[in-house]
This record gives structure tokens, sequence and C-alpha cells, in this order.
């Protein structure tokens, strides 16, 4: 079995002293986890590491660390991917996730900041009134779109790894967000237009993302925060309308209007853009306070009064081409992998994601069943009749004779030449056919074969 070195970040706040590295060596499978050597080493070497675990199957969420810089699960995490991630022969470093203050070693202050963080978006539906007797009913794509959402273990990788928190540690963050999305998109909720409200007015909430991605990259379990984060902006300003006090719509809605006029990015135009244009009242004060800056870029020749005021580069015809078609769709299209299954799924002919909706599905009473086939499976059962294909330039066999259906006679009634009472004798049976078992039938005969008679089972 290889050797590997584990290179352990330890400290203990009540010791005061600082933080420090420690190197440990495992000789383990290359397929065991991380999480394995770090217990094998606590359990040998030295029992006073601090690591937090409980399934060991990336379930509960516990055994989050950054492994080689990169949060994720010690237990979902095999030795031989994580000493890939660094050069080789260098030890594999173990440390506790960023973002959250550590308790002891490996252990961080979860309740300081992901739960309470987690408890300020309302993690708990509010129900519509007046509640119904029975059930709600919920269009299954709606249910399959927060399903990404509740995939979620809140394990905090992407709190660890996310840049705006390093920046604004009051920012809400990835996953207090994507739970906020689990009951904006669940249509039972009773107050999507407060929570958006809420969410969108707070200067730490969705508008404080900064696109990194390192949240999506972060998450063991594809629930991509961002993603979450970027769908409840599009139902606040896009189906909501809602012009937040900290302009983050109308700055998005900037961008699009840059890139669809000039085909690339103009920064002179995004400041006066984001409040409604030059001459609004609104872009006044933000034009002045940026006078400044626009000086010395100009001073350092990053800008020209000609780039400022005019507009040199036009939008090709293929960019306009593009803001048509999406403009011109009856309804806005999400990407979500747990509906669509594959990111080129129009391609693959699947399933696309139908447009999220309120409407109930409507009760459609199922279609009885149909009653399955009766198989008799006793050996006496002949089964259905094989016909047997004529040779060629032979003619096939005609079908026998279909007997007359008997005449029934009232019991009262008798033969007007009968003179005796007594019985007739049964009429004597035709002669039984019987074929081998190696026929072609299987051991069977049929009228279409013989030409007469019964068919019997040898």
């Amino acid at each position: 079995m290889p050797d590997y070195t584990l290179r352990i970040r330890r400290y203990s706040p009540e010791s005061g002293e600082a933080a420090y590295w420690e190197d440990h060596t495992v000789e383990m499978k290359s397929h065991s986890s991380v999480l394995e050597a770090i217990l094998e080493v606590k359990a040998k070497e030295d029992g006073s590491i601090g690591i937090r675990c409980s399934c060991r199957a990336a379930i509960c969420g516990s055994c989050g660390v950054r492994i080689n810089g990169k949060p994720g699960l010690a237990c979902n995490t095999h030795l031989s991917a994580a000493a890939a991630r660094g050069e080789e022969g260098a030890p594999i470093t173990v440390e506790p996730m960023g973002n959250m203050p550590v308790i002891r070693d490996l252990i961080v202050d979860m309740d300081a900041v992901h739960w309470k963080k987690i408890r300020r978006v309302t993690p708990w539906l509010i129900n519509q009134e007046p509640i119904p007797e029975r059930e709600y009913i919920v269009p299954h794509e709606n249910m399959v779109d927060v399903t990404q959402s509740m995939a979620c273990i809140q394990c905090g990788a992407c709190v660890s790894d996310c840049l705006s928190m390093e920046v604004d540690p009051g920012f809400i963050g990835p996953a207090a967000l994507a739970k906020a999305y689990r009951f904006v998109g669940d249509p039972r909720d009773a107050e999507q237009y407060e929570r958006l409200k809420d969410l969108s007015e707070d200067e730490h909430g969705i508008y404080d993302c900064t696109h990194c991605f390192n949240c999506i990259d972060a998450c063991p379990k594809g629930v991509a925060p961002m993603s979450q984060i970027m769908r409840l902006r599009r139902i606040a300003g896009t189906d909501h309308k809602i012009e937040d006090r900290n302009n983050g719509h109308r700055h998005e809605r900037a961008f699009v209007k840059n890139i669809q006029r000039n085909g690339i990015l103009h920064e002179a135009d995004l400041l006066p853009d984001s409040y409604g244009g030059k001459l609004h009242p609104r872009a006044a004060p933000e034009l002045i306070e940026s006078l400044p800056t626009a000086a010395k870029a100009i001073a350092r020749g990053k800008m020209t009064p000609a780039k400022v005021l005019l507009h040199p580069h036009k939008a090709p015809a293929a960019v306009k081409k593009i803001f048509k078609e999406i403009e011109g769709r009856p309804a806005r299209e999400e990407l979500n992998l747990y509906i669509s299954g594959y990111e080129n799924a129009e391609e693959r002919g699947d399933l696309a994601h139908v447009p999220h909706t309120d409407d109930p599905t409507p009760l459609v009473p199922p279609a009885p069943p149909e009653p399955p086939p009766v198989v008799d499976k006793s050996p006496t059962f002949p089964g259905p009749e094989v016909k047997k294909s004529p040779p060629p330039g032979s003619s096939a066999p005609a079908p026998p004779p279909q007997s007359k259906p008997a005449t029934e006679l009232p019991l009262e009634s008798a033969p007007a030449d009968s003179t005796s009472s007594a019985p007739e004798p049964p009429p004597e049976s035709e002669p039984t056919t019987e074929l081998p078992m190696d026929s072609p039938s299987g051991g069977f005969i049929t009228p279409a074969e013989s030409g007469e008679g019964e068919s019997t089972f040898t």
C-alpha cells in the first residue's frame, strides 16, 4: 500500500498559540478517504486532533474541510484524488473551512455564520390561505425545480469558498440564498413577493453575489448555489418588477443593454445606464462622484473623451440576432439539470424545462388499467396454435370443416320413432394422433397439422 503524508493545520484558541502545521504519514489504500486517514492518525498517533464527522457517506455534511486549498467532504475525497491536486510527492494539506471562526483544529463554528444566515431567510414554508382540506396540488415541474436546492446537505463548502463573504462578511451567502429559492420556487408558499422584496432591498442580499462560480465548483451535491441566486434575481426583477434601493436590477439591465448596443462592454455607459441614463436625476450625483476616477483614467490613457462620449464599436449582426431570438421567446427558459438531465438536452431530445408556473395541475382521473392476459401455465395447456408455413411449391392444407351447432330439444319432447327409453351407447371416439416430443410443435399436435381429431400431449 502507498504512503501518504497528511499536513494537518492545528490550532487551539485556549492555548493562545498561533496555528501551526503538523505532518503525519499513513500507509493506506489509494481509494481510502481523507477522513479515514485522519481518523487513523487520531487513533494511532495523536488523539487530540479535532475533526467533526458522522455518517462517513457524504450525507450529513459534518466533515467539511479544505483539502489542498479546495473545500470538500473528507469522507468523499479519496487519498489518490487529493494527492493529484497538488505537486507530485507533496503532502496533502488539510485545514478548516474558511469564512467561519475555528473552534479547534479542523472544527469550525457553523452556528456563528452558516446557521445564522440560514435562519435569516425564513427557511420554512408559509401556507397559503385558506388551507385546503386535503393536500396542495403542485405541478410536477415546480417540485422537480426546487429539488436541486433541496439536495443541499448544509456542509458549508460553498460558504468556505465564497469570495463575496471574504470581502463582505455580512453577505447572506450562497447556502442561505439557495435555501431561500427552495421556498420562493415552491408554488405553495404564500409570500413569494415578500421574500424577494426583502432579499432585494437588503444590501447584503441577492445582488451582493459577484458571479465568481466558486460555490458551484465547491458544492459536493450539485446544488449550484449561484444558479439559485440568479433565479431569485430573475423572478424578483423580471417577474415582480422589483426596483431595489441597491440599484441591483438596473445594474444588471445596464450590462445587457450595453452589450446589445455595442457588442462589447462600453464601461463609460455602464454607470449612467445603471441609474437610468446620463440625463436621469439619479445618475447626476453618481457621475459627479466618479469624476476624479475618470480624470485619472484619462490622464493615464485608459480613457479618451471620444471613447467616453461616442460609441466607436457597434454590435455585429450575429449579436443582434442572439438578442432577437432570446427576447422573442414566449416564455423564459431556465437550465435545470434536475429537469433536463443534460446540458445539451435539446440536442439529445430529452425533456426540456417547463417554464415556472403557479397554475395547479388539473385532476384527471386515470384510465382503468387493462386486464392482464390470462396465461395457463399448466402442463396440459396446449398453447397458441402453431401455424406452419408450407414448403415452397406445395399448397397449404385445407382447414378442417367446422361442425354445425347442435339443436337442443325440449326435455318433454322425444323423437316420433323412438320405441325404447334405453339410452343409446356413446359413439366410438376416433383414435388420437400422437406426436413425438422432438416434433417441431414441441410435443403438441393441432388439427391444422393432423387434419383430424383433437390434439394430444405425449
